[in-house]
């Protein structure tokens, strides 16, 4: 597989890829994104100097644009990571996200199973349309329990809908039209480079700020945290050896309530970046009313991908949690350019507005 086509791939976990790819690879890479309010060019680091690096902005809606792109770049493999991905923004505005990621992804499918027909036998038999989904298809677990590969579909939300839409489809063109597509559905991801209105870098920036940092609920709500390097030797994995019509549930057993994840910020701030006032971060945590259809816990059995594709997490929370808030304190750069008044952390999903970021 020499030449990978990503979508999505100035995004946080495209350009984790899409880095990867060009660092430890000698691959080539042609990144398409449309490079809406959450992608960024300047994610992809120093993979924009790689010539074995082409970058294409066009929308995965775009037929014209995406048979252009199939034809000229020659995809080995399709990794499909663009997407609509906040919850919050969905619930205030779920057009977008069934045009992104219902309608991107089937218009996406048209084209390459035309482009991949046209392909010599052997070729064709070596392609993969790696599709990247989330846990969150599977709706809500109670206090026990991990989802697997066969837990039934119960979105909660017009994100998860839209994504689970996207994951039937995805498999229809591998069932009925032969597509060797495979689905990946994993948990929640954290590290350099996230857009921040997700809640670890939110949180990281709004307590910088010495403002308050909000919490649904009593924090109770449970996430199981992946590391997005580990996700990124997950998605290599199954690039190069998982088997078409196969899906496979990453997670890294890193099970962590909203209240630990934020108190865990705060310890890591108060010991890198302390306030001047010398009281903790953590006085900086209020609780507000909780989001709409809030999933109670996602937990992820992984054990497939460890048994046929032999991928294991590396990266614990701790380890990861304190990298992440270092890398947001070294690149304030960075974090201001990319939000840069186009999204200014307020919180959506609640109606009306509060005017607050909550997580």
């Amino acid at each position: 597989m020499r030449s990978l086509l990503v979508t999505g791939g100035a995004g946080f976990i495209g350009s984790a890829v899409v880095r990867t790819l060009l660092r430890d690879t000698d691959r080539s890479v042609t990144v398409v994104d449309a490079l809406t309010y959450s992608g960024n060019p300047e994610s992809l680091d120093a993979a924009l100097e790689s010539p074995r690096l082409r970058f294409v902005e066009a929308d995965i809606r775009d037929e014209a644009a995406m048979r252009r792109v199939l034809a000229e770049s020659q995809p080995s493999a399709i990794l499909h990571l663009a997407a609509e991905s906040h919850v919050d923004r969905s619930i205030d505005g779920p057009a977008e996200f069934v045009s992104t990621n219902v309608t991107g992804t089937f218009i996406l499918l048209q084209e390459t199973l035309g482009w991949w027909r046209s392909l010599p036998a052997d070729r064709r038999d070596a392609f993969r349309f790696v599709h990247v989904s989330t846990d969150e298809v599977y709706g809500s677990l109670g206090e026990s329990g991990q989802f697997t590969e066969d837990s039934p579909y119960r979105p909660s939300s017009p994100y998860s809908a839209s994504k689970a839409a996207s994951d039937h489809l995805v498999r229809a063109w591998h069932h009925t039209y032969g597509l060797p597509t495979i689905t990946t559905n994993c948990s929640n991801n954290f590290g350099p480079f996230q857009f921040p209105e997700k809640l670890i870098p939110l949180v990281t920036m709004r307590a910088l700020a010495g403002e308050s940092l909000p919490v649904y609920g009593t924090g109770a709500n449970v996430r199981d945290w992946l590391h997005v390097d580990d996700h990124v030797r997950a998605l290599l994995a199954v690039l190069d050896r998982g088997v078409p019509g196969a899906t496979y549930l990453v997670g890294a057993n890193n099970e962590r309530t909203n209240l630990q994840v934020v108190t865990a910020i705060c310890e890591v701030l108060d010991e890198l970046a302390p306030r001047p006032d010398g009281t903790a971060h953590a006085s900086l945590i209020t609780f507000v009313a909780d989001r709409p259809g809030h999933d109670l816990r996602y937990a992820i059995d992984a054990s497939k991908l460890q048994r046929d594709l032999g991928w294991y997490p590396s990266v614990t929370f701790a380890d990861g949690i304190r990298d992440t808030v270092r890398w947001y304190l070294d690149n304030g750069d960075w974090t201001a350019r990319v939000m840069s008044g186009a999204y200014r952390t307020e919180r959506l999903g609640l109606l009306p507005h509060s005017g607050d970021a909550h997580v």
